[in-house]
């Protein structure tokens, strides 16, 4: 999709503010990151990959962190190896369709993957996150999704961890609040990404969403960019414990 009308064309300044997007080198990550970049923020992301040098893609406006969400002493590392943060945004995650999540030990990974390792993160970065003097207030941002409200039958450890994720924002959000962090999320509907490329492939199969969706099309990471910059933002100091669908109408429409 080429640069139109639905492209956004706020700014916000982030010079100063210093960023960790887990999952930052594709996808809807690599939108929230580029557009803290260009906000002037000091962005850190997170891969999968030893370095940012084994990506294709050039990552070297970033800080780049090796990040494996299936084990918790990589999760504790990142937070560990940076130097202070104001602003946390828990992107990363995936579903395991292909592996059958109805399968104990599947549904069990998904769990870890898509919840479990945001809320570890989270705590880990708690002390650095309270010491920041943003203003607005440091921020949490986490990346739920569309089957936090909706069941879908093929992937039930990931829709469940992404419900899981919309009450932990709600209590992080009131147990933080005395540190001054903000805790909030957003529910991303169907967005182009590595994810879900083999789905929005199919036009037959994608027909009755977008049938469902009032904007008539499919999302971009830029169009979940735009709202995690205003969450983090100080115009949204007031704003703590909501999750904000961004989905193109998709969840009001019959």
């Amino acid at each position: 999709m080429t640069p139109s009308k639905h492209w956004p064309d706020c700014r916000y300044d982030y010079r100063g503010a210093r960023v960790l997007v887990t999952g930052g080198s594709n996808g809807i990550g690599a939108g929230i990151a580029a557009a803290y970049l260009a906000a002037g923020a000091e962005v850190t992301i997170t891969g999968t990959r030893p370095s940012a040098s084994d990506y294709e893609q050039d990552l070297s406006g970033y800080h780049y962190l090796p990040l494996q969400l299936t084990d918790n002493s990589s999760i504790d590392a990142v937070a560990a190896a940076l130097p202070a943060l104001d602003i946390l945004v828990n992107n990363a995650g995936g579903n395991f369709m292909q592996e059958d999540e109805y399968a104990p030990e599947v549904f069990e990974k998904s769990i870890q993957v898509n919840l479990l390792s945001a809320y570890r993160l989270a705590r880990a970065c708690h002390g650095k996150l309270a010491a920041s003097t943003l203003p607005g207030g440091a921020a949490v941002i986490g990346l739920a999704s569309m089957t936090s409200y909706f069941g879908v039958e093929v992937v039930p450890g990931y829709g469940a961890a992404k419900a899981g994720l919309v009450q932990l924002t709600k209590t992080l959000s009131m147990h933080w609040a005395r540190d001054s962090i903000r805790v909030n999320a957003v529910a991303a509907g169907l967005i182009h990404s590595n994810m879900t490329a083999g789905f929005l492939a199919h036009e037959q199969a994608t027909a009755p969403s977008l049938a469902r969706t009032p904007l008539g099309r499919f999302g971009q990471p830029l169009d979940i960019a735009g709202p995690v910059l205003f969450l983090s933002s100080s115009a949204a100091a007031y704003i703590t414990g909501q999750t904000l669908p961004v989905d193109g109408g998709f969840s009001i429409a019959g």
